[in-house]
């Protein structure tokens, strides 16, 4: 079948186009779409004071002036991280942070994960390392967690660093294969991008 020029163009861009996007989707594919929701009392009156005192005496905090909310219920939680997961997701990464914060629970790793994630995406590494840093503070074998801060080091140069994080997600996997190994495996070796 011979196709005219201009459409065997066509072609080739969205197949490039189809090809980029597959290539770049594993590292979005880690973060948790559902939540473990906090537990009722997640938060302490002391770490609420903490984070006040953060996000008022630290100009350099990446949650400053930002509203600090309630406690949620835990569908109210599943429900705007849902919201602020698909604003990220959708690379609306600004508004995912917004959203992401004014859930009020910065320190759940899933939340600080997604919003370290959102702040690499826009450049910010020290933004992102900080809410990486707040993420495995609340677990310390949060896995996705892990794998994007990897994702971090790699995108550095810092290849040894990368490595490192991917033994550790192998030791809590278990094995190779689960995804985030495989995606972090894969960005390191130039396969995926992300």
């Amino acid at each position: 079948m011979n196709l005219p020029r201009v459409h065997q163009i066509a072609l080739l861009g969205a197949t490039a186009l189809i090809g980029f996007a597959l290539a770049a989707a594993p590292a979005l594919a880690d973060m948790k779409e559902n939540p473990t929701p906090p537990p009722a009392s997640d938060k302490k009156k002391d770490d609420k004071k903490t984070d006040e005192k953060k996000t008022t005496t630290d100009p350099k905090a990446p949650d400053s002036g930002q509203p600090k909310q309630g406690k949620q219920s835990g569908q109210q939680f599943l429900d705007g991280y849902k919201v602020a997961y698909d604003f990220i997701k959708s690379e609306k990464y600004e508004t995912g942070i917004a959203a992401m914060l004014a859930l009020g629970q910065n320190n759940h790793p899933d939340v600080a994960t997604s919003v370290g994630f959102a702040w690499r995406k826009l450049g910010d590494y020290d933004k992102s390392k900080y809410w990486y840093d707040k993420a495995l503070a609340a677990d310390p074998k949060h896995i996705v967690t892990l794998s994007y801060y990897g994702m971090w080091y790699a995108e550095q140069g810092n290849v040894l660093k990368a490595e490192d994080f991917l033994k550790k997600i192998a030791l809590l996997c278990g094995n190779t294969t689960c995804e985030p190994y495989k995606n972090l495996d894969g960005v390191i070796d130039g396969k995926f991008t992300y």
